[in-house]
Formats: C-alpha cells, structure tokens, sequence
C-alpha cells in the first residue's frame, strides 16, 4: 500500500508539472536561482573555450555564501559572502578584494528580469531530457529579430533550477554555455566547504575602491534610438571618491534582457570600441566631453545603437 502510495504522489506531481506553461517556467527558474542551495562540478564554454569548474552555493536568509575553483589554468578561486568577493589568484600570490551586486556568478546568461512585457520573444516548451541524471525540461526562448540572442534552458523538473543554459545568436550558433555534469540540490552543506582551500596569510591583498550608490536619480541622459521592446528601469548616480563627477548608471531591459549604460566624463581622446567576455559584448563611444559604454549579454548590434544613441535631453 505505501507504494501504491508513493506512486499516486509521483503521479500527481508529474501531472502538475505538465500543466505548467512556459513563462510559469520562468518564474519557477527566477525563484530557484535565488534561493537554491548546490553543489556541483560545472563546464563552462566561452569564446570557444571550456573551462571545468567546482562549485559550492548556499542561501541563508537571502544572504549569498560561495566558492568556485576553476580547474585549469590558473587555479582561480573565488569566495563569496554576500556582496564582498575575494578573487584568490595562486600564481600570483595575491587576493583582489571586490564588491558584486549581481545575485548569480553562474548565470550571467540567463533571462535576468522578472518583468516580462512587450511580445519580442517566442517562449516554448521543447521536450523534456536528463542532465546530469536529472530529468529536465527544455526551454527555447526565441528572438523576433536581431538585437537580442535567444536561449536555450534545461530546467530541473522537480525545482525550476537550470541544470543547463545555452546563449544562442541569430544563426544559430553557441554562444556561451554552462552545464552542470554532476549537481546535489538543497543538501546540507558543511560550512568548511565554503573556506578557501588555498592559505592566503602571507598573499598581497588588493583592495578596490568601493562605489557609493546614491537612491534612483533622474538623469537628462537618454537613448534617441532604442531597439524595440527596450525602455528604462532605472537609473542612478555612482561615486567611486568625493570630488568626482557623480557617474551616471542607466538600465534599460526589454523584459528579458538588460543593457546597462554607464556615463562619465571623459579622461582624453578614446575611439570608438568594442569589446566581449562570453556572451557579454560592450561598446563605448564619446559625446560632448563624456565617455558613454553600454554593456549587456546582447548582439554587439545593439549596444552600439544604444551607446552611440545617448543624448542629454
């Protein structure tokens, strides 16, 4: 009887998750992402190149705890407590100390917004599949033009977390990835996990000057040619030390993906230029004595219209 039991709950369980559409996906991914707890071996492709990567994240009351050591190359190591992160760099025998705001190191790629509006993306359930010895449920999340990329998600099924992201372009190429090979979900883990496996006592430690962001402030800085779909979420003043021209942040999103445009007066002459880090790309330009850079995991099409668009109004 317990089995018969055991099955009727699995049966039911199965049913619901068949019932759900994809932006209840979605909102299932966002969720699971903030509050899961993992640990994992990770393979991370980037500009053509895989990287394998041992992780350790947990979530306590919303407070963000991990540890990711790449296992090539240099033998990063980064810890992370909250918003301060220690970069442990063992060839070099040194410790760069910063503050991220970001809530994922992983999942830079995905879909970074809960305000879904506008109608410039297809969402579809694909098939379901296993990754790392998990069934999982494919998400494709399809562009309707050509300034922003498409995705492709693996979520778990028991929990919505994303086993497996793919950032697609407009031919249908691979951008960046990350896939887990192995994961535990929401397991205890020991808090010796999350120390440093390297003894920094004797590194150089390298401090970065913290930025002091004021509330939202109203900026005369606009696009006069955004994509379609974007518009403004927010904008505010960043100070690195007192005296400086306050640098003005201003995040625009289509709903799912978010460029992010920094204006700060400009320190000589510079061209106009790109530049990527994985599915990352930047473009920076100047007007009227102020350097203008907008960055986001968006086609380099895009962030050149809106950088290049920037006008005080």
């Amino acid at each position: 009887m317990a089995a018969i039991g055991v099955l009727a709950a699995c049966s039911a369980t199965n049913a619901a998750v068949a019932d759900l559409a994809p932006n209840d996906w979605l909102t299932r991914m966002a969720g699971a992402v903030q509050s899961t707890s993992y640990e994992g071996t990770v393979i991370r492709v980037r500009n053509g190149k895989a990287e394998v990567l041992k992780v350790v994240h947990v979530v306590t009351d919303g407070v963000i705890r991990e540890k990711v050591i790449v296992q090539e190359g240099n033998g990063l190591e980064i810890i992370r407590n909250g918003n301060e992160v220690h970069c442990i760099l063992p060839d070099e025998q040194s410790v760069l100390v910063e503050e991220w705001n970001d809530q994922s190191t992983l999942f830079s790629t995905l879909p970074s917004s809960d305000i879904r509006f506008g109608s410039e993306y297809d969402v579809s359930i694909v098939r379901t599949e296993r990754v790392a010895g998990r069934k999982a449920v494919l998400l494709a999340i399809r562009p309707h033009d050509e300034f922003r990329f498409g995705h492709r998600i693996w979520l778990d099924s028991l929990t919505g977390f994303p086993l497996q992201t793919r950032l697609v372009g407009d031919g249908g190429e691979t951008i960046e990835q990350v896939k887990f090979a192995d994961i535990s979900l929401d397991e205890e883990i020991d808090s010796s996990a999350l120390a440093p496996s390297i003894d920094t006592e004797n590194f150089r430690w390298l401090v970065n000057p913290k930025r002091n962001i004021s509330h939202e402030v109203s900026t005369p800085w606009g696009s006069e040619d955004l994509p379609p779909g974007f518009r403004v979420i927010s904008s505010h003043a960043e100070t690195v030390s007192e005296g400086d021209e306050p640098l003005i942040h201003v995040l625009y999103s289509d709903g799912l993906a978010n460029v992010s445009v920094f204006i700060e007066p400009a320190k000589g002459s510079i061209p106009a230029s790109h530049s990527r880090v994985g599915g990352s790309n930047s473009f920076s330009t100047q007007f009227e004595g102020h350097q203008v850079t907008a960055v986001g995991e968006v086609p380099p099409r895009t962030v050149e219209l809106i950088a290049s668009s920037m006008r005080p109004n």
